[in-house]
């Protein structure tokens, strides 16, 4: 009777799981094949591929059909053999096909971008759907994608209601109690596992490449907008507060520090400066997803920075630093807050971020004229609220007028128009006879990598190269433009990136698609060095404030790199759910569930190998992060 129940009144429930499961295994294989350079073709991991990525399809689809699964199973046999159950029932079915070619379509072109299931920077672009939208249609034929998508799904449908896999084969007489033996599993199973399963499945596999193919676009999807914000206590190892905050407090201390005499400041402490004061204007360039080997210094062949590689050999140049994230979020919280990154978004992303000690609000106390000069809407990613609630005044692409754009893409004005906003921008602060700090975001480094014609050699639209060779011509023209102006000789510019172009990788942490370059340029104040220290992206801050020379009130994380001792050198990475600690070759990854790995790393090769346990360094890393995540929830890191 029970198999009778099965093939009629479930029988639309148990076909759409079977056409889910035929699409979400294509969608892998063709990934799959799609990264075949990438990806461990042993047996073994092959086996665990499809095996895993089954289970988490079958686990995706009956979260999708628990609403189906409850209609079915609670629809009395009168209610559900009318006419119109059956015709609504295929409609719906039909509409979840459509939404299930679209997701694997999706799921190509995000993976293209980002080598990666669905994450949390798909719930981003599921907010601000309106860049996210225009990057796409600007990026891709989408007519042609729209029709690929239309006939598949036309095609799957036609079959499924031409072969009636969605109708019962007969009426079959039913009870509650019945239907509930079935139907109760399919309501039931979701529900046990979400308490039961996660997706932490990293450990399964050496290539991450086979981790990201063995799991399912929608369960990540779901997972990532779940786990946006993390505990740190419940899924990290961590330790007593106040031992976190007393380790901490050591590693943040150098010689130029003294710690606050109250034990309730967190790490607050007062920055002396052996130098005289200085009073440079500062022009902080935030370059859109430029990684260290695009330049030639880091081993580029390809001639694409050819400004950057000119400036780079006049200035201040630090050749070993990471950066915190991969996301332009992380980055902007690292340069400006130098604080490490916590599980979950960014804090410029979340509540509570407002009047918290940061870069600008030094400058402004110092008297300076603050602006972030953005060529995009500021309100993407919350930039806008973060920045003009902690100090800055924010000129974004709202306040260009039209004769100052001369081309725009999804995301914003190209970043000539920007950098000519930003001059302008300073021309002003000058006539109002204030030295000025500008954070100057760009964007032209990212897909769709349109921008103007007759500027570089390379025709836009065409690819990444195209969008580095662009910016960094744009870099050379305000250098040049600013060079013209009198405040000149009295301003420094300083060059880094928010994140690498890409963070995918085979090992479990890709540390060098984390390497940034970090200029500080101007002939006439700083003296060519290359700086070789092992740092990180929250040293920015306290480095441009170490070569201002002042003495300064800090709840900074980072400290001047160019006063590190060798003991002090070392750097914080993460995702927004793996937390990196490397110091000189060791590294140690925390993970959820309260899980650390140890490894010996190679910078030459890249590679991570396993090694033992280093409680020291785990203590350390514990330190930086849980200390972190606690100082911000207890308002610690707030401006008085």
């Amino acid at each position: 009777m029970l198999l009778q129940i099965l093939k009629n009144r479930f029988r639309g429930v148990i076909s759409f799981i079977a056409i889910y499961m035929a699409i979400t295994m294509a969608t892998r294989t063709f990934l799959l094949i799609f990264s075949h350079a990438d990806v461990s073709w042993n047996i073994w991991d092959l086996i665990k591929v499809y095996a895993i990525g089954s289970f988490y399809d079958v686990l995706s689809v009956a979260y999708i059909l628990i609403p189906f699964a409850l209609f079915v199973t609670f629809y009395t046999d009168k209610i559900f053999y009318k006419r119109w159950r059956v015709i609504s029932a295929y409609i719906f079915y039909v509409l979840l096909i459509a939404a299930t070619v679209f997701g694997a379509f999706a799921e190509y072109f995000f993976w293209e971008e980002f080598s990666t299931r669905f994450n949390f920077i798909a719930i981003d672009y599921l907010i601000y759907t309106s860049e996210v939208t225009n990057n796409i249609f600007e990026s891709y034929n989408m007519p042609l994608v729209i029709s690929l998508w239309a006939l598949f799904t036309a095609a799957i449908s036609f079959f499924a209601i031409k072969y009636k896999v969605f109708t019962p084969k007969e009426k079959v007489a039913t009870k509650l109690l019945q239907r509930l033996k079935i139907g109760g599993i399919l309501i039931l199973f979701p529900i046990f596992s979400f308490f039961a399963f996660g997706q932490n499945i990293d450990r399964l596999f050496d290539n991450m490449y086979n981790t990201e193919l063995a799991k399912n676009g929608v369960y990540s999807l779901g997972s990532a907008y779940i786990n946006n914000e993390l505990d740190y206590h419940k899924f990290y190892i961590n330790i007593d507060n106040k031992q976190a905050i007393t380790e901490l407090k050591k590693l943040v201390s150098s010689d130029s520090t003294e710690l606050a005499s109250t034990g309730n400041d967190g790490i607050a402490r007062t920055i002396t400066s052996t130098q005289k004061e200085n009073r440079y204007n500062v022009i902080l360039v935030c370059n859109e997803s430029l990684s260290a080997s695009f330049l030639t210094e880091f081993g580029n062949t390809q001639n694409i920075t050819p400004n950057l590689d000119s400036i780079a050999k006049q200035a201040l140049l630090f050749t070993n630093l990471y950066a915190t994230g991969t996301r332009t979020v992380r980055g902007m919280e690292a340069i400006t807050l130098s604080i490490p990154p916590t599980p979950g978004s960014s804090i410029v992303r979340r509540p509570g971020n407002e009047n918290l000690f940061n870069l600008g609000s030094v400058f402004k106390e110092k008297g300076y004229d603050t602006k972030f000069v953005y060529g995009g809407y500021g309100y993407f990613d919350n930039m806008n609220y973060f920045f003009g609630n902690n100090g800055f005044k924010v000129v974004d692409r709202a306040q260009f007028a039209k004769n100052e754009i001369t081309f725009a893409n999804a995301w914003g004005v190209c970043d000539g128009d920007l950098f000519n906003k930003a001059i302008a921008e300073a021309d002003k602060s000058v006539a109002q006879g204030k030295p000025f700090f500008q954070y100057v975001m760009t964007t032209s480094n990212h897909r769709p990598y349109t921008y103007p014609n007759n500027c570089i050699d390379i025709p836009s639209g065409t690819g990444r190269d195209g969008a580095v060779k662009y910016t960094d011509y744009a870099m050379g023209q305000l250098i040049k433009k600013v060079k013209q102006k009198s405040w000149f000789k009295n301003t420094i510019i300083v060059i880094v990136a928010d994140h690498c172009n890409n963070s995918a990788g085979k090992s479990t942490m890709n540390l060098e698609k984390y390497h940034i370059p970090f200029i500080v340029y101007n002939p006439n104040i700083i003296k060519p060095v290359k700086v070789e220290t092992l740092c990180s992206q929250i040293d920015v801050a306290p480095t441009i404030l170490g070569i201002m020379g002042w003495n300064y009130q800090s709840k900074f994380f980072g400290k001047n790199i160019l006063t590190m001792k060798p003991e002090e050198q070392r750097a914080l990475v993460g995702t927004y759910q793996k937390l990196g600690y490397l110091k000189g070759s060791k590294f140690v990854l925390l993970d959820v569930q309260r899980q650390s790995e140890f490894f010996t790393y190679d910078k030459g090769t890249n590679n991570l190998t396993p090694s033992k346990e280093d409680k020291q360094l785990l203590n350390e890393a514990v330190s930086y992060y849980q200390g972190a995540y606690q100082l911000y929830k207890d308002g610690l890191m707030k401006n008085k």
